[in-house]
């Protein structure tokens, strides 16, 4: 699945301007994360238990 194929979503806790942020998208294997200044930009490629993980952690520190 491509980039532009994804339904890309930013985190409500993204500032104002809403470019200090990363999106998030679920494609059907993997969760796709990119930077939201640019949606050309790399983006990485996590299992859904990587990603659990990742939020996780993230939610307790």
């Amino acid at each position: 699945m491509s980039p532009s194929e994804l339904t890309w979503i930013k985190s409500s806790y993204s500032g104002s301007q809403g470019d200090d942020c990363v999106e998030v998208a679920q494609g059907p294997h993997a969760i796709h994360v990119r930077d939201s200044k640019d949606a050309l930009s790399p983006e990485l490629t996590l299992s859904p238990a990587a990603w659990r993980d990742f939020t996780s952690y993230a939610a307790q520190n």
